[in-house]
């Protein structure tokens, strides 16, 4: 088997997956763009694995390695964009990060020393006087 077959659809997959990651702006799409790129590298090792005869099949391996871990990131990512859309309303990667920085903005402890409320010291002094 060549190996230039299974590295250029990898690299053709993984060039789809970043520029997805890049231009989309809904984050199920980006999660979904991260799999692609995780897919891509599954398929390099793999590749790799069966052009270097390994005996220990390392690559398939840490191929399987790979998919448990994209399991589960999907499953937690997908997780937080459900209550992400729930609580916000929206899933668009650039609405919450404006959202973010709005709250960052709106932050109470930021607030003016004259603002807080009274503290034993100024009682003090004008109990004295």
């Amino acid at each position: 088997m060549h190996l230039a077959y299974p590295a250029v659809l990898a690299a053709l997959l993984f060039c789809v997956g970043l520029y997805g990651v890049l231009a989309r702006r809904n984050a199920i799409l980006v999660l979904m763009s991260v799999e692609l790129m995780l897919n891509a590298v599954n398929l390099n090792l793999v590749a790799f694995d069966v052009w270097l005869r390994d005996a220990l099949h390392a690559g398939q391996a840490l191929t399987l390695f790979t998919i448990a871990v994209a399991a589960a990131e999907i499953g937690i990512g997908l997780a937080i964009v459900l209550m992400v859309h729930r609580n916000r309303g929206t899933s668009d990667v650039d609405k919450l990060r404006d959202t973010a920085e709005a709250a960052a903005d709106d932050d109470p402890t930021d607030a003016d020393e004259d603002a807080a409320p009274d503290s034993p010291a100024p009682k003090a002094a004008e109990a004295a006087a």
